[in-house]
């Protein structure tokens, strides 16, 4: 099987933004705050958007399986309070149950959390609880910084992060690491924000001690690790300055990096200095990068080809298709045994 790990929702029918501009409006009047009973999307509208977008890009790539999460720049959990992402979380990841019960050959779920500045992560459980007990899905997306491009939450590695920690552990299911929009000027969101944080919860993961208390918990560090890959040779180098295990012993049994990157010498660097073992497929087609390279004549998102290009044994490619995904994400591989796939 062909799984991508990294999908999100990106084409949701127009009317779920435009609920959440009425919310966010609300925020300042109370008066123009809706109700969730105001959003009405059907099962037809979910199939248009899926059926013209995500489904015919993965049929004519050759994917079989994404992992679908809530549109990444849109969980925006620094805007309003708690009850605010919480009633955003609850809507936006139950569209994408429903997409996984529509299409359940082709999506299954990972859940947005109701995070929020300053707010203790125990107020998340409630809806991890839901998507993993309920809906089936197979992982969370954490973002390390709910303020926007602030960095006001404390390093993942600090005790404020543990009740999130200890339900991944519980329930055995993998966090991507993943911000959310920018409001922070000096950061685009997707070319700057998105890329430093990867590479600030690497070293945050390195710098720490977190896999010891939790010698079971998984995150997947999307977009290629960030830079961690492209200076492998520095983070070696400051966790040897750092009395630190070798990073193979210190953080690859619990931190994987996906295939988001989108160029052949990009994808070449990763599976030749990260071992095969920690990287996963993923596109997040539709996504940050949307265009046509015209060096290649290919979509960037089309990662697949860069991994057949790659020098790489069929063994190697089995892993970063499937066999790692099954590993690092137990609930979808128990979903696809259940389906005898």
């Amino acid at each position: 099987m062909i799984i991508d790990i990294h999908g999100h929702y990106t084409t949701a029918p127009k009317a779920l933004e435009d609920w959440r501009n009425r919310q966010v409006a609300g925020l300042k009047d109370p008066a123009l705050a809706p109700k969730v009973s105001e959003l009405q999307i059907g099962d037809d509208d979910l199939r248009r958007t899926i059926e013209q977008n995500q489904l015919r890009l993965m049929r004519e790539r050759g994917a079989d399986l994404t992992i679908f999460s809530p549109r990444a720049s849109f969980m925006a959990h620094h805007i309003g309070d708690f009850n605010t992402s919480a009633t955003w979380a609850a809507i936006c990841n139950e569209l994408c149950y429903r997409v996984a019960q529509l299409f359940p050959d082709h999506f299954i779920g990972a859940a947005m959390l109701p995070q929020s500045p300053g707010v203790d992560p125990k107020t998340c459980i409630a809806e991890l609880e839901k998507c993993v007990r309920e809906y089936g899905f197979v992982g969370i997306n954490l973002n390390p910084d709910p303020s926007g491009g602030h960095w006001t939450s404390p390093a993942l590695t600090d005790r404020h992060w543990y009740p999130i920690y200890e339900k991944m552990v519980e329930y055995d299911i993998p966090a991507m690491i993943h911000v959310s929009t920018s409001c922070n000027a000096c950061f685009h969101t997707t070319g700057a924000h998105y890329i430093n944080a990867d590479t600030t919860a690497f070293m945050q993961c390195l710098s720490g001690d977190l896999f010891k208390d939790f010698p079971t918990l998984k995150f997947v560090i999307p977009h290629g690790g960030g830079a961690a890959p492209y200076h492998w040779g520095r983070y070696r180098g400051l966790a040897q300055e750092l009395k630190k295990p070798l990073l193979e012993e210190h953080l690859l049994n619990n931190i994987f990096f996906d295939t988001c990157v989108y160029h052949q010498p990009g994808i070449d660097l990763l599976t030749e200095v990260i071992p095969v073992k920690n990287v996963l497929f993923a596109s997040e087609m539709i996504g940050a990068v949307r265009g046509i390279d015209p060096q290649t004549g290919h979509y960037y998102d089309d990662t697949k080809r860069y991994i057949e290009a790659a020098d790489l044994s069929a063994e190697e490619r089995h892993m970063i298709y499937e066999g790692n995904a099954r590993r690092v994400y137990p609930r979808l591989d128990a979903a696809l045994k259940a389906k005898g796939r």
